[in-house]
């Protein structure tokens, strides 16, 4: 615990590991829990597919629990 799951469009592999490191960083400071627990996964889609595969199947339907939509705070 966490488990964060960060879908987006590709980059190299120098970006994603440092957003990784980024993002467990964030959650051991703010979730309070150990770096240990933090694991993390990049899901790459490319431009085309992202409105289907991403948007329609999984922002979409989900939009009213999102904390963060299309940029802006939902709370």
């Amino acid at each position: 615990m966490p488990y964060i799951v960060v879908k987006a469009y590709p980059k190299d592999e120098k970006i994603k590991q440092e957003v990784a490191e980024e993002i467990t960083r964030i959650f051991a400071e703010k979730w309070g829990c150990p770096r240990s627990a933090v694991t993390v996964r990049i899901e790459e889609y490319a431009p085309d597919d992202w409105q289907r595969e991403v948007k329609e199947k999984e922002i979409d339907p989900q939009a009213g629990e999102m904390l963060i939509l299309e940029g802006e705070q939902q709370f």
